[in-house]
């Protein structure tokens, strides 16, 4: 597996740790400790995060949907905005780039811009999801990497890969080591939503799923030692 480049999928309650809400500061150190070691080893990282730990979508059948993936999308730019702060706190230089303008506090994405950024050592925040309601941060996952020219994403859940059933559930639940993008599709398993693995499936883009509260996941999954189910496209 390829990591020269990678795009990182982080979800917003992922920032939480076990709080749940809102911010973890010592959980969002240690992922940045351990991008600022893959970063020192040379690879170029860019990171998606989702906004769940401050927003779920509508909370009411009174919310237009529209207006609800707009909360959405700003939640994904505190956390881009938060994260990057801790980053830069390890030594990292970061950018945030956003589809749409949002005053001085990010830049609008270029594609030209992004990979100068990372040839130049510095890790990408892509916030504000794509921009359009009704697109989950799983598109906005695949469409950042497609566009950068990415080798793999690499997406941390809270379990350490695809299995046939649910761990939690079952005892014998079986993992995936690897997997192709279109079982998932024609499966619909729900590792990612369905249009976003059409999107992958149909553009080569592969996928690793990791365990993100193993020890060094982040940095393991940087380096090809990862555990986890690798998703070919």
């Amino acid at each position: 597996m390829k990591t020269d480049r990678i795009l990182l999928k982080l979800s917003g309650e992922a920032l939480a740790g076990d709080k749940h809400q809102g911010f973890d500061e010592s959980t969002v150190l240690e992922a940045a400790r351990q991008v600022k070691k893959a970063v020192d080893l040379g690879k170029q990282v860019a990171v998606v995060i989702g906004g769940g730990n401050f927003w779920r979508g509508r909370t009411s059948e009174n919310m237009d949907r529209v207006k609800a993936d707009q909360i959405g999308m700003l939640a994904t730019v505190m956390n881009c905005i938060y994260a990057s702060e801790m980053f830069r706190s390890v030594g990292i230089n970061t950018r945030i780039m956003a589809p749409f303008i949002c005053g001085n506090v990010t830049e609008l994405f270029s594609k030209d811009a992004a990979i100068s950024a990372l040839e130049n050592s510095e890790v990408v925040f892509f916030a504000g999801g794509t921009g359009h309601p009704y697109f989950s941060t799983d598109m906005a996952t695949v469409l950042m990497a497609i566009e950068i020219e990415a080798d793999v994403i690499l997406a941390g859940k809270a379990i350490d890969g695809v299995y046939d059933s649910d761990p939690k559930l079952n005892p014998n639940a079986v993992k995936y080591d690897k997997m192709q993008m279109k079982e998932i599709v024609d499966k619909q398993l729900g590792v990612i939503d369905l249009a976003s693995a059409v999107l992958a499936m149909e553009n080569h883009m592969p996928m690793m799923l990791f365990g993100l509260n193993e020890e060094d996941g982040i940095l393991n999954a940087m380096t090809g030692k990862s555990n986890g189910t690798y998703i070919e496209a």
